[in-house]
């Protein structure tokens, strides 16, 4: 409406009736319910869709190439410093098997186990992503699983789990304790800081047992078993592992109280979509790896190893010195030392070396402990203040005394505390009233 219209309506306004203005308002008004009537619907449904997750036909793909790029990270270092390495083996880049529906179900149906490992086009998805675009990948995480599987099924077989889930860990964090996510979570288990101390893990400065093998396998048990005796459903317990109970008890309520993990897909966050999926896939992959090509890693880390409790504090650089071991493999065995010290002096620190190294370091380990301890762990327990505002030293008079010859800048209370004598003593012994002072002159401080 332009200028000149709008001040002609205002005119009409003005010269109409009360009466009129009145019915025109009440026109207005029922205008604007009919049209509140016609879209409060279309918002409510507009919002009805906001609350729930969206699926996308291309969601699993999105997952995958996350899952590439955590790989793709971890490994870096993996494979460069953690003595896993390929030697001799030649991996495929495919295979010439054709995985059928067919042939995949029969396999997983042919797993032991008392886990559910249904097959679906998600799992399909990651079975050819194992298989097929990460093959060099899978045969490292083969060669680490060799090291970490007699810790993790004994953590298992302790609390009566099902041993299958000891390839959990190939989904959170591909066998590598020293991963870390976007989000915090670290170690072989990939536990949060605030979950890890629930649990009784330590994390501090010097300390991180969430990348304890040994300590963050056990929590990771017993937390796997308190979620089963909520669900009754290993499903729903990996789901809750990774995306909280808090998430899986919406997603249940939402689905009209379903509990099958495949009924409340579409309600669960999108990374927990392909969470179990990953872990069918990674269960299908360790236990028929062969049949793709694909051959483990070498990995030269001890087959056996020992664990002495330190009580001082030492560095792994020490141990690596006077015992001969190399200090890479010393930093693998024992990852949960974020700066090679173990704070023995603060509670006993568990440190593994191998076994064959064990009698070694019991016979030199006053030498262990006294190499280059001022430099690697040394810290000084009293720190003395120097509490003075510049230099000087006190001579001797020929009566005896000690005198220091007034600087610029110095004050008479200055020169008291610098020589741990109080104003009154110098004054005293100086015959002086007041606490003037001239430079270049010397006065008498004992």
């Amino acid at each position: 409406m332009t200028a000149r219209g709008l001040h002609l309506v205002v005119l009409d306004c003005i010269a109409a009736s009360p009466f009129s203005i009145y019915t025109h308002y009440l026109d207005i008004l029922d205008m604007q319910k009919k049209i509140l009537l016609l879209v409060l619907p279309i918002l409510n449904s507009l919002m009805a869709l906001a609350q729930e997750p969206i699926v996308c036909a291309n969601d699993s793909m999105a997952i995958l190439e996350n899952i590439q790029l955590n790989y793709d990270s971890l490994y870096v270092d993996w494979i460069s410093r953690h003595h896993i390495t390929m030697g001799d083996v030649d991996v495929a880049t495919t295979t010439n098997e054709a995985l059928t529906d067919s042939l995949i179900i029969e396999r997983l149906q042919r797993i032991p186990t008392t886990l559910e490992l249904p097959y679906n086009e998600d799992v399909h998805k990651y079975i050819e992503y194992y298989a097929n675009r990460i093959p060099q990948k899978v045969s490292f995480m083969l060669g680490a699983y060799n090291f970490y599987a007699p810790i993790i099924e004994e953590a298992l077989d302790r609390y009566d789990l099902p041993l299958e889930l000891k390839y959990l860990p190939i989904v959170e964090s591909g066998l590598n304790p020293k991963a870390r996510s976007r989000m915090g979570a670290a170690g072989l288990w990939q536990f949060m800081m605030r979950t890890a101390k629930l649990y009784g893990m330590t994390s501090n400065t010097l300390v991180d047992e969430r990348q304890d093998p040994v300590k963050s396998t056990d929590a990771a048990a017993r937390m796997l078993g308190e979620l089963y005796k909520i669900y009754q459903d290993w499903n729903l317990v990996l789901a809750a592992y990774n995306c909280g109970s808090g998430n899986v008890n919406k997603a249940i309520k939402r689905a009209g109280g379903k509990t099958d993990f495949w009924q409340i897909y579409a309600r669960l966050p999108r990374e927990t979509r392909g969470y179990v999926p990953a872990f069918i896939a990674a269960t299908y992959i360790m236990n028929y790896y062969c049949n793709h090509g694909i051959t483990p890693a070498d990995c030269t880390l001890p087959a056996a190893s020992d664990t002495i409790m330190i009580d001082r504090a030492l560095h792994l650089e020490q141990v690596a010195q006077v015992c001969q071991i190399d200090l890479e493999q010393l930093r693998a065995l024992n990852p949960q030392y974020r700066k090679d010290i173990l704070p023995g002096q603060t509670k006993p620190c568990p440190l593994r070396i191998p076994s064959t190294k064990l009698s070694t370091f019991i016979e030199l380990q006053d030498s262990v402990y006294a190499y280059k301890a001022n430099e690697l762990v040394a810290k000084r327990a009293i720190a003395r203040i120097d509490r003075s505002v510049g230099g000087g030293t006190l001579t001797k008079g020929k009566d005896g005394g000690q005198y220091y010859k007034i600087r610029s800048g110095d004050t008479l209370g200055s020169i008291a505390r610098r020589f741990r004598v109080t104003v009154r003593q110098i004054q005293k012994l100086n015959g002086m009233t007041d606490t003037r002072i001239h430079v270049g002159r010397s006065i008498r401080i004992k």
